[in-house]
């Protein structure tokens, strides 16, 4: 009877034990499947943020194209209309002082009939020569030939070029006291200083 009741108790005491040891694995077991889903639910967070940064990265960079090619876009603009205004200016330039040289070769003309008209002559001969003279300077002035300002004039270096110095007392120092060669502009760029002589 004595040994019955202690296989009956070791049986128990077995069968205890292996129910401890069964719910222990079922408790590892949830243990380890509550795990599981917490990585699982951590890797799909993860997922969730990279994929969340990814489209800003991607919204950032679609705003950095975009800005870029605005930028192209007016830098191309700019260039296109700093490109119309020189063009422009450069017709401009074209059409004001195509005619310099021609306009430098006659103002020998000029110059020769200037001396002519100096001379004495016959009164009706010199009368039609200054009526061809003022005719040829109506028709320069229309072209834009000007001419420079000089005698008592300040003396100005960017229109006037000096060849000597004199003393004298009818004008001031640093003043133009007379006039060997008239100067010129065409449409208000010098084309010819004028030669002066200034005053000490």
């Amino acid at each position: 009877m004595t040994d019955n009741r202690e296989e009956v108790m070791e049986e128990e005491l077995k069968e205890a034990e292996d129910a401890k040891a069964e719910d222990a694995k079922a408790t590892e077991a949830e243990e380890d499947t509550q795990e599981s889903e917490a990585a699982s639910e951590e890797a799909a967070e993860d997922s969730r943020k990279e994929n969340g940064e990814t489209e800003k990265e991607e919204e950032v960079k679609e705003e950095g194209k975009e800005d870029t090619e605005e930028l192209r876009y007016l830098r191309l603009m700019a260039d296109f209309q700093n490109y119309k205004k020189r063009v422009e200016k450069e017709k401009r330039d074209l059409y004001s002082y195509a005619n310099e040289k021609l306009m430098n070769e006659l103002l020998a003309v000029v110059d020769n009939f200037e001396r002519a008209l100096d001379h004495d002559a016959d009164e009706g001969f010199k009368e039609g020569i200054e009526m061809i003279f003022k005719q040829l300077q109506d028709v320069l002035e229309k072209s834009g030939l000007a001419e420079i300002p000089a005698l008592g004039e300040e003396f100005d270096p960017n229109v006037h070029s000096a060849v000597m110095t004199e003393e004298t007392e009818e004008y001031e120092s640093g003043k133009v006291s007379g006039v060997m060669q008239k100067g010129y502009t065409l449409n208000g760029k010098v084309i010819r200083p004028a030669m002066v002589k200034v005053a000490n």
